[in-house]
């Protein structure tokens, strides 16, 4: 049963999430005569393949959390995987695992708890990068991540800016995971593919 209240909590985490994201974009973002122009050029185009390697700040605790639980299932509680717990992030990457490493741009999106029976999530993340070389660029990560493994792969969907019309791989290992707050450092490594 959804609590009285939640559906306008989520519509003001999604605008918010919206309005984050329109001002992170710092790109130009490019008008419909110029993005014709690039898809026509596109048949005499090669793949370009980049690799990232960056950390993932996840961090549910403290007065400035990056990560908030927008719904969760009547059942929660009980359920030692917390299935149907959606939590909205925008959380920062950096470059190393310390927080205050270098950032290089943000994770927005959400993510579910979706296993009944281990702890698995569903991630729908667009990473928004900020350093100079893919400012404004972003990358998408949809798929599930089965986060008690050691290594775990996702999809990389899609892009914009840099990376439009990528595809390839994220692989996301723990780095640290606090027991009693949720709060966990993630390093990823992704592999691109785009043109």
């Amino acid at each position: 049963m959804v609590k009285p209240g939640l559906t306008a909590m989520v519509v003001a985490a999604l605008a918010l999430a919206l309005a984050t994201a329109v001002a992170l974009a710092c790109a130009e973002v490019d008008d419909p005569e110029k993005v014709n122009a690039w898809f026509n050029r596109l048949s005499h185009a090669e793949h370009k393949t980049t690799h990232l390697h960056f950390y993932f700040h996840d961090t549910l605790s403290g007065k400035n959390p990056t990560a908030v639980r927008i719904a969760e299932a009547t059942m929660t509680e009980k359920s030692p995987t917390l299935f149907g717990v959606v939590n909205m992030i925008d959380d920062p990457l950096t470059e190393g695992p310390e927080p205050e490493s270098p950032l290089i741009g943000r994770a927005q999106g959400f993510y579910g708890s979706v296993g009944l029976e281990s702890l698995a999530l569903h991630m729908n993340v667009n990473l928004v990068f900020t350093t100079p070389e893919y400012n404004g660029s972003t990358l998408s990560i949809l798929g599930r991540n089965p986060a008690l493994e050691t290594y775990r792969e996702m999809p990389i969907v899609g892009g914009t800016g840099v990376f439009r019309l990528a595809s390839g791989v994220a692989t996301a290992k723990t780095y640290f995971f606090n027991l009693t707050t949720g709060d966990a450092v993630v390093e990823y490594k992704v592999i691109a593919m785009h043109y």
